[in-house]
């Protein structure tokens, strides 16, 4: 039957016998994920219905990726898995690398979406005139619900509108997909995504590299669409604008909703505080068992002075104290089993102790600020990238740069760092120490273990007066992997500790917030305003933004739709 679901002994994707079905659901049961003696994900479910948009939420490496392409079914064959998935056939992935092939044009891509619409339009205008005939009938059929399911009449119009509100009209349609940026490949991948519709959507961290205009269109696509999404993001305002439920894959022992589930009704704003009085909960229940095991334990040991306590007998009264003596036994033997009973049965039930936080232990930058100007630009162009005529940062100064995709905000920041070498114009800065976050941080050796990465990127003396954990951005178990098993949003983690283990004077840091856990994002909003260095911050990030209580300088894009 379409979607039923099978239980095996290896997880199964169990889809719909045709694309043509009706909305159906996304539904994992117990499923869990891991490589070698590594385990991702364990026993984990999730209901989808159509109509649902949910975001899943949870520390760097606690599975969100995985579970997403383990619904795709695209794990690699390296994964051991159990457990039973069952989705619709009709269900796309956009992955945080967008899988088109370098050598496909733009045009080659939007053909491609619109192929399968154009093939059901005149599949439907074909077998029109043969219903007389039953199998033209059935395929009729099913050509006609695949086409009204994704309106494929009105498709190459919804290419077209859907590539000008992305800001995608000004690309060559013979325009290499190999040649494009980052953000510039998101954006043709939403294309593609509002042109085909699908009955089920999967998206991972899909507002990284977007502009406040591009978000707003893909949350309106994502509330218009009837079929299920299912989405990873660290995107605050996404998931409270975008989200009707959350799933958080790293609850407290109570789970979101103080029953062990790791489902939330509603966005983040709503749900940070719900986690956190489920931490407390958990935290005081777990206290509150350790007090009760002590007095068990305290139970099991107990004598029988506790019992009869007092004097012993005087001769005349020998037999009457064996008498009473033999019940002090066994109400100290009944005593004891009974202690011993509830102490099994107490430390069988004990919920876990709660692991401790992740936190970020380390200053950004060094603990005084020079004086003076620390940075000094005037006539600075970066050609088909930047135009800034001027720019001063005062040593301890906190700086935001915001704007548009193509505005340069990264390219300034590469300026700064001594990367980027302008074209024409001047940049002065007077830092000791210029440390730099980029967006996509480059480990040339992915099988080294990440802290081997650290210490060769730090040196080794700095490595050992500063050791990786002490800086609390990687978890111990972490450490040793090698830095091309780690998630994206952990290799940012090594990336930053690279960056603020030297103690800057200027800390540059471009979208520190993507790919980074949301407990993370606010202890390190918290440390940049705390920060008593340099530090200039390019970001679209609205909840930061709207937050933010220092200078900021808007770029404007003059040039292009890109960076």
């Amino acid at each position: 039957m379409p979607g039923e679901s099978l239980p095996l002994r290896e997880a199964s994707v169990v889809s719909a016998s045709s694309p043509t079905s009706t909305l159906q659901p996304v539904v994992v049961r117990d499923l869990s994920v891991s490589y070698g003696a590594r385990v991702v994900l364990d026993g984990i479910d999730v209901i989808a219905q159509p109509g649902r948009r949910i975001g899943l939420v949870g520390e760097n490496g606690v599975g969100k990726s995985t579970l997403l392409r383990a619904v795709a079914g695209t794990l690699p064959r390296s994964a051991a898995v159990a457990g039973e998935v069952a989705r619709p056939d009709d269900l796309v992935l956009l992955t945080q690398e967008p899988p088109f092939a370098d050598a496909d044009t733009v045009a080659d891509v939007l053909a491609s979406t619109l192929r399968p619409l154009r093939a059901a339009v005149a599949a439907v205008e074909r077998l029109a005139d043969r219903l007389d005939d039953p199998s033209s009938e059935a395929a009729y059929s099913r050509a006609l619900e695949f086409a009204l399911d994704h309106d494929a009449w009105d498709a190459d119009r919804r290419a077209l509108t859907s590539a000008e509100q992305l800001g995608l009209g000004g690309l060559a349609p013979d325009r290499a997909v190999g040649t494009l940026s980052g953000g510039q490949r998101t954006r043709l991948a939403i294309a593609t995504m509002m042109t085909r519709r699908p009955l089920a959507l999967l998206l991972d961290e899909p507002t990284n590299h977007l502009d406040d205009d591009a978000v707003a269109v893909l949350t309106g696509f994502l509330k218009d669409l009837p079929g299920v999404v299912l989405f990873a993001s660290h995107d605050r305002v996404f998931l409270d604008d975008a989200a009707t439920d959350l799933v958080d894959l790293d609850p407290s022992a109570f789970g979101t909703d103080g029953s062990g589930g790791r489902r939330f009704g509603g966005g983040w704003s709503a749900y940070e505080q719900a986690r956190r009085d489920a931490r407390r909960r958990w935290e005081d229940a777990w206290a509150a068992q350790q007090e009760e095991l002590d007095r068990l334990r305290a139970a099991t040991r107990i004598g029988t002075g506790a019992i009869a306590p007092g004097r012993g007998p005087t001769d005349n009264d020998k037999f009457i104290h064996h008498f009473k003596g033999q019940n002090v036994d066994r109400t100290l033997a009944r005593r004891k089993r009974d202690a011993e009973r509830r102490l099994e049965e107490a430390e069988r039930t004990q919920v876990p102790k709660p692991p401790a936080p992740l936190r970020l232990a380390t200053d950004l930058t060094a603990g005084t600020a020079p004086g003076g100007r620390m940075v000094v630009a005037r006539g600075l162009v970066v050609t088909d990238r930047l135009d800034l005529p001027r720019l001063d940062v005062a040593g301890g100064e906190h700086l935001l740069v915001t704007g548009p995709n193509g505005a340069g905000k990264s390219t300034l920041l590469g300026v700064l760092s001594g990367r980027i070498a302008p074209t024409s114009g001047t940049v002065d800065v007077t830092a000791r120490r210029v440390a730099e976050l980029t967006q996509d941080p480059d480990f040339p050796d992915p099988a080294r273990p990440a802290a081997t990465v650290y210490r060769d990127q730090v040196g080794e003396a700095l490595a050992e007066t500063r050791p990786l954990h002490t800086l609390g951005l990687l978890h111990p178990r972490d450490r040793a992997r090698p830095v091309g098993a780690l998630s994206v949003g952990q290799r940012r983690r090594l990336a930053l500790a690279v960056a603020v283990a030297t103690a800057p004077d200027l800390l540059l840091l471009d979208e520190p917030t993507n790919h980074i856990s949301l407990a993370l994002v606010g202890e390190l909003e918290e440390a940049i305003d705390a920060s008593p260095g340099t530090v200039v911050l390019a970001s679209h990030d609205r909840w930061l933004r709207r937050r933010w209580s220092g200078r900021e300088l808007g770029l404007s894009a003059s040039r292009s739709a890109w960076e």
